[in-house]
């Protein structure tokens, strides 16, 4: 019997008068890839925060690895949709990476903490520039570099909010490949808004719209994704292959 690592049971949250999600209810089993769909204000992002404990719902029951959120958030690696910075600050990519391990400071930066930011470096294939600047990369290797900065935490989860957000069709591709490896050891849990994409790669949708629905993605049809939209919107499994890019 697959081991259910998160589990939402009758979930409400409000924003003051507005409700977000309403009686939410549904289970991911470790090991799968699940992608989160649904449209723009439909509680998405929300229920993601939720699941990691950076927010409390206003009714019912969540638990991360059978416990509340906030005593096991340390088991899921997070990379938040958007990332501000300071272009003019010169922090470097082993900097960014290194912030992943700050959880388990107790002082300085050890030798392990180190060696496992290298190793985080090395699974996005990006260990040669990591005394690069973060701000002299190109989009597509920052979007890595915040992968290799959940992956340095050694979570049991990742989580990505959009990652192909604001991203071409070489970065998007390079980056599906790199989720699909990292789902062979690792439990992954996909914010997108691209149906084409989370077709490719996914085994599990969670449609978010208020409400969640959970499916695996060989019974998800037209007419759902229709009624999760409330619009005619189709979804397209591409199969072009692109070159590779400065990702």
């Amino acid at each position: 019997m697959p081991e259910k690592i998160v589990a939402f049971s009758d979930v409400d949250f409000a924003y003051a008068e507005t409700q977000i999600l309403e009686s939410v209810s549904f289970e991911v089993e470790k090991g799968s890839f699940v992608s989160v769909i649904g449209p723009n204000g439909g509680g998405k992002t929300t229920l993601v925060k939720l699941m990691i404990g950076l927010l409390q719902p206003t009714h019912g029951k969540i638990r991360l690895f059978g416990k509340q959120p906030q005593q096991s958030r340390r088991r899921v690696g997070y990379v938040p949709q958007y990332t501000t910075f300071d272009p003019q600050f010169p922090i470097t990519v082993m900097d960014i990476v290194l912030m992943g391990r700050l959880g388990r400071l107790m002082g300085f930066y050890t030798k392990q903490d180190r060696r496992k930011a290298r190793e985080a470096l090395e699974t996005v294939d990006l260990a040669q520039v990591s005394r690069s600047q973060f701000s002299k990369l190109s989009g597509g290797q920052r979007q890595r570099i915040l992968i290799a900065r959940a992956l340095a935490t050694e979570p049991d989860i990742l989580v990505l909010d959009e990652p192909t957000s604001n991203v071409d069709v070489g970065v998007e591709l390079r980056l599906s490949t790199l989720m699909e490896e990292l789902n062979k050891s690792l439990t992954v849990i996909l914010i997108t808004h691209d149906l084409g994409f989370a077709s490719s790669l996914v085994d599990t949708l969670l449609c978010v719209n208020k409400r969640a629905f959970i499916h695996p993605t060989s019974e998800v049809t037209e007419e759902m994704i229709r009624n999760l939209y409330d619009a005619d919107v189709r979804y397209v499994e591409h199969g072009t292959t692109i070159g590779d890019s400065d990702a």
